[in-house]
């Protein structure tokens, strides 16, 4: 591993090098200043607009993306951090190839607090035009917990010659399977947080994507690393993460696919929760939407939250969207297992947590809870009808009880 001269050297970057060695990531290239990007070409540093196709946009909901990952992610990272200001550039991006799916869903802690990282995508080991225009128009800045990187590499080396101070996480090499990949993740935001943990997810890495998806916006709002097991062992690497980190709180998601012998293995080396675990991907991502435990979890059971909504068809799009978890409203990942319609479940879902007001002052609208919801991805993942409906389902609206509520106020 080599430092360039333009990486920073003060007394806290200098700290992480032993643990960047020994995660054997590798930090090149010169760096990019933000004053050498200008205004970001053609986009100028408007990234939603021009990269990700940014379509309908109604009362309560606005759509991000397109036909593919590549540009839902750049139109996720653009709406987050625009780049025109010093507080909207992020510090460092998550790049990761458009065909490991586990590794970027591991990647989507990196979204979390302090770093908030948005994550793009690699095609192979080039940039998707949407990618690289995404990459210029948002200015990085370097982030000084990690050397001052500007791009984390997660298996792609589509980065290399561009000018950004990049850390390289290898996942091409026999020797990395999914879970060691997923612990240097943890082991990079452990540098990136500067502390361990107490709580992690878990996946079963043999149950269906569809399932998995969801924990992306989890482990972005809460700063839990996700780890991975199969349905018969414990992998070591996820194993010495546990060991390392003294018995934390595991949250399990897809435990019906573990063996008996994987969940009390993981029971030995942490307190062990399951949430969701239904078969269906739209009833499991409400459940996981509407778990609490403590301070853990999304525990949404009334209005007035944002919402993120994507198809289970399209599972990089949950890494790509990790980020509208993790800021701004702060929303957990709903799934459609169809463009349409919205379907009973979630329409239920909604209609329980849909905002009211009533009809005396106390109770006006302006006074109200709010839902908006962000849909990733163009009309072939969510059609414009869904969206319709969707916004119908999130709008606050009189209450049946407004009559009620409004006999009840005091007069004025």
């Amino acid at each position: 591993m080599r430092f360039f001269a333009s990486v920073p050297r003060s007394a806290g970057p200098a700290r992480t090098l032993p643990a960047l060695l020994a995660l054997a990531v590798a930090l090149t290239g010169c760096g990019k200043a933000s004053s050498s990007l200008g205004s970001g070409g053609a986009l100028g540093g408007r990234a939603p607009a021009a990269v990700g196709a940014l379509s309908i946009t109604t009362r309560n909901t606005i759509r991000l993306g397109g036909a593919e990952a590549a540009l839902d992610a750049a139109a996720v990272a653009g709406a987050s951090y625009p780049g025109l200001t010093a507080a909207s550039r992020p510090q460092a991006v998550v790049l990761a190839g458009e065909g490991d799916f586990e590794a970027a869903l591991a990647a989507s802690v990196l979204a979390a607090a302090p770093l908030g990282a948005p994550l793009l995508y690699a095609n192979g080991d080039t940039l998707p035009a949407a990618t690289a225009q995404a990459l210029a128009a948002l200015h990085l800045t370097g982030a000084p917990a990690l050397g001052g990187a500007q791009v984390i590499a997660v298996g792609t080396a589509a980065a290399a010659g561009a000018g950004y101070r990049t850390l390289n996480v290898p996942v091409a090499a026999a020797s990395a399977e999914p879970a060691s990949v997923a612990a240097a993740l943890e082991h990079l935001f452990e540098l990136a947080r500067g502390g361990a943990p107490r709580r992690v997810i878990v996946l079963a890495g043999e149950s269906a994507p569809a399932l998995q998806m969801p924990a992306a916006g989890l482990s972005a709002e809460s700063g839990a690393p996700i780890l991975l097991v199969s349905d018969a062992k414990v992998p070591a690497a996820t194993v010495a993460v546990l060991k390392r980190l003294s018995h934390p709180a595991i949250y399990l998601l897809g435990a019906s696919t573990m063996t008996a012998r994987t969940i009390s293995k993981l029971a030995h080396l942490g307190s062990v929760t399951q949430i969701g675990g239904d078969a269906k991907a739209t009833e499991n991502s409400i459940a996981i939407a509407r778990f609490t435990d403590g301070s853990f979890g999304w525990g949404v059971k009334e209005p007035g939250h944002g919402l993120v909504f994507a198809s289970a068809t399209r599972p990089l799009d949950a890494p790509a969207a990790a980020l509208l978890s993790a800021s701004g409203d702060y929303g957990p990942l709903l799934l459609l297992e169809s463009p349409a319609p919205v379907g009973p479940a979630l329409s239920a879902y909604l209609s329980d947590i849909q905002p009211a007001y009533g009809r005396s002052p106390q109770y006006e609208p302006v006074r109200g809870a709010y839902n908006h919801g962000w849909l990733i991805g163009d009309e072939g993942a969510i059609s414009d009808v869904t969206q319709a409906e969707l916004d119908s389902l999130l709008e606050i609206s009189p209450s049946r009880a407004g009559a009620e509520e409004g006999a009840e106020a005091p007069a004025e």
